[in-house]
């Protein structure tokens, strides 16, 4: 019964999720907008916050116009005729989100069966709480919804099976991920120009 209640519960604030959520257009110009006015999403505004929006907002902007998909990976996106929704909890300053979102956007921008939606961490902890992370509320965290039954078929997050080892190698090693290790980090998700998140998020997706 306790199951029941529970997977009832994730079921209502998914859905409440699902309305209040913004397209990625509008979240792009929200992390623009706030970019420019030196201020972040969340409740917390601090200087370090508000540089990592304006990083991320530079480089999905960059993201955005240089992103390719090959031609397999393209036919394997338009064989999905099961209509889901792609929730995603993010906020402005996570920098992790900022190489995966453009890749969901262009995934979903291909199959009109995929639809993506977005909405912020900290305005939404108790669904955030639902889907954590090795016990964290790591973004950012895709929730994929089959639309007609209302069933979350999958997640995914924060970071590509290949990077989140990257992360995990650093961190046995070291212990915490320094601030150098995090520059590098940006460096390979550059280098990698999201075929890791495209993988992944491939290898999710309900084929025919």
């Amino acid at each position: 019964m306790e199951d029941k209640a529970e997977e009832k519960q994730t079921k209502e604030l998914i859905h409440e999720g699902v309305l209040k959520a913004i397209s990625y257009s509008a979240y792009r110009s929200l992390v623009a907008q706030l970019a420019k006015e030196g201020k972040s999403t969340g409740p917390e505004q601090t200087e370090a916050l508000t540089n990592y929006t304006q990083l991320n907002d530079k480089r999905m902007k960059r993201w955005d116009k240089t992103l390719k998909f090959d031609d397999e990976a393209i036919a394997q996106i338009l064989k999905v005729d099961q209509k889901i929704t792609w929730l995603v909890l993010t906020e402005s300053w996570c920098g992790d989100a900022s190489p995966s979102l453009p890749v969901m956007h262009k995934i979903s921008e291909l199959n009109p069966n995929i639809s993506l939606k977005i909405i912020m961490r900290d305005e939404h902890l108790d669904l955030m709480n639902q889907f954590l992370s090795n016990g964290a509320m790591s973004i950012p965290k895709l929730i994929a919804i089959d639309i007609i039954s209302g069933d979350v078929v999958g997640d995914w997050g924060p970071r590509s099976t290949a990077a989140t080892k990257l992360v995990q190698d650093y961190k046995t090693e070291h212990g915490i991920l320094t601030p150098e290790f995090k520059q590098d980090l940006q460096v390979w998700y550059n280098k990698d120009k999201g075929q890791s998140v495209l993988k992944d998020l491939l290898a999710s997706l309900p084929l025919k």
